[in-house]
């Protein structure tokens, strides 16, 4: 399974208004694990970015002045998102500016979603956390990644953020293979839990967090007074 978490820094909110890509980042992860393949392109935008966006990315006119222009970047950018479910954090807003510079280019690019499925990890963490704040700064802070690079918005770092919170917003590990394994009582064997395995592993690994004898007692006590119709108690 290729997934490839995206960001993408602008020149302001709305391509309607003729805003621009400036900025991609892309992160890689195959079957649950960070790999060390990713692709980071600046963008020479030909307008300068509004004063609420360099705010935010810091990114100036004269840097991307050397930098090549969207249609020169297409080609390698589509080859490495092809077939991949992209991982973007509030999608709609990354995939419209995406469409818009492919719209702009030619229409035989198409749209983004004609090469690769897009899900939106905003999506999904107001599903898991509803009421809450779901930007990204407080996502790490509630998985515990550390953001401490985070001074301003850039594509590849926050796209290295988001991934290392969406495997753990969406589990953690990269399997729970409670039926493969048996205690002597006939129980799951806690060894089955596997953390995450990273392919750079400079990196820590994340830590599986495991009930301890007193909550153990405590579920024990739980599934007793449900009775023998208790369904996890089969």
């Amino acid at each position: 399974m290729r997934q490839i978490v995206l960001d993408t820094e602008t020149t302001g909110l709305e391509p309607s208004q003729g805003h621009r890509i400036i900025e991609i980042g892309c992160v890689e992860i195959i079957n649950r694990k960070i790999t060390e393949n990713t692709y980071h392109q600046y963008v020479q935008p030909d307008r300068q970015s509004d004063e609420g966006a360099f705010e935010v990315h810091g990114i100036s006119t004269e840097f991307l002045a050397d930098k090549p222009r969207f249609g020169e970047i297409v080609e390698d950018f589509i080859k490495f998102i092809n077939g991949a479910e992209l991982i973007i954090h509030n999608a709609p807003f990354d995939i419209g500016f995406l469409d818009n510079e492919l719209a702009i280019l030619d229409p035989v690019w198409g749209k983004v979603s004609d090469h690769c499925t897009i899900t939106d990890s905003l999506v999904m963490a107001r599903k898991k956390h509803p009421g809450q704040k779901n930007n990204l700064d407080i996502l790490c802070k509630r998985y515990e990644v550390n953001n401490a690079r985070r001074e301003l918005h850039g594509a590849l770092l926050d796209s290295e953020l988001l991934a290392e919170v969406f495997l753990r917003m969406t589990g953690g590990q990269e399997m729970l293979a409670l039926g493969s394994a048996q205690n002597a009582d006939g129980s799951a064997s806690a060894s089955n839990v596997s953390p995450i395995k990273r392919v750079d592993s400079n990196r820590p690994q994340i830590n599986v967090i495991r009930a301890n004898v007193d909550e153990l007692a405590l579920h024990r006590g739980r599934l007793d007074a449900l009775g023998d119709g208790c369904i996890w108690d089969k």
